[in-house]
């Protein structure tokens, strides 16, 4: 075991650790080791207040103090760290990012790039020439539907300094605008157990144009992109264009770029191919 990787999970926005579980599972019957990362704010760290229980206080909810306010990505990143420390001891460490995981692996990139030996991104942001927010102006997210969130976003974030969103609404159309997002190929049941983990709460921080990728460091890092076909919250033309931008950034060291089925999340629900994936890589 001392000479294979351990592999630190990053995840998205709104979720956790939680949702690695089965990919962990697959990785360890492959005999790999996994950390899954709770960034700060997340998992048992989360909050969630009597009002989003059942039934629920929109109202009461829309006020409630969240513990992620102030967190930022500094925070994040540190919180990384710590745990690419402790991993390294045990050998090489392979730090996996998904979704808007990619910004915090990316800054961690620029900081600490000796205590990463391969970074895979999983239709994750890794912003290159443009912050992430300005990539959503981009032609490669002109179908990408803006409001999927909207119909379910509770108070104001000027106010409550974080985003709220209400996963557990029974609204109709919220919870189809959620599954056209991210999740259009799993089952109903599949993708309403997935919600259920969920925590209400993300933090605003999403970087500026020095937490972007930096050749020196991130750049000088082994890495792959694992492209996602059906994503339709982080369209393929998305992906592919950050993978453009990284490799004409450090052409000497470009993407190892790889493809697996499906939407955002299939591939946490159904892990087995990306556990395969992740494992050919820790043979190379």
């Amino acid at each position: 075991m001392q000479n294979l990787p351990t592999f630190v999970l990053v995840h998205g926005a709104f979720t956790n650790s939680f949702s690695f579980a089965p990919l962990q599972a697959e990785l360890a019957l492959l005999g790999h080791r996994s950390a899954a990362v709770d960034l700060p704010g997340h998992g048992f760290e989360a909050t969630f207040p009597p009002s989003y229980q059942a039934p629920q206080d929109l109202d009461a909810l829309a006020a409630e103090p969240g513990i992620i306010k102030g967190v930022t990505l500094a925070d994040n990143v540190a919180r990384v760290i710590e745990v690419l420390e402790r991993a390294e001891r045990n050998g090489p460490t392979v730090l996996v990012a998904h979704s808007r995981g990619g910004i915090t692996t990316t800054a961690v990139a620029n900081a600490r790039p000796e205590l990463i030996d391969r970074i895979v991104y999983v239709s994750a942001w890794c912003p290159v020439d443009l912050e992430v927010g300005d990539y959503y102006a981009q032609p490669e997210m002109a179908d990408v539907d803006a409001g999927a969130f909207a119909a379910a976003f509770v108070g104001d974030p000027a106010e409550t300094g974080l985003l709220r969103t209400n996963f557990r609404t029974a609204d109709p159309a919220a919870l189809a605008a959620f599954k056209r997002a991210f999740a259009a190929d799993l089952t109903d049941d599949e993708y309403r157990t997935f919600l259920n983990p969920l925590q209400p709460d993300e933090n605003l921080d999403a970087g500026t144009a020095a937490d972007r990728a930096q050749a020196a460091t991130w750049g000088r890092i082994p890495r792959t992109y694992v492209r996602l076909t059906a994503d339709a919250s982080v369209p393929l033309a998305v992906q592919d264009r950050m993978i453009r931008e990284a490799d004409a950034l450090t052409p000497d060291n470009p993407f190892d770029v790889r493809t697996l089925e499906g939407s955002h999340l299939r591939w946490l629900v159904h892990p087995k191919p990306a556990a395969e994936l992740l494992a050919s890589l820790a043979a190379r």
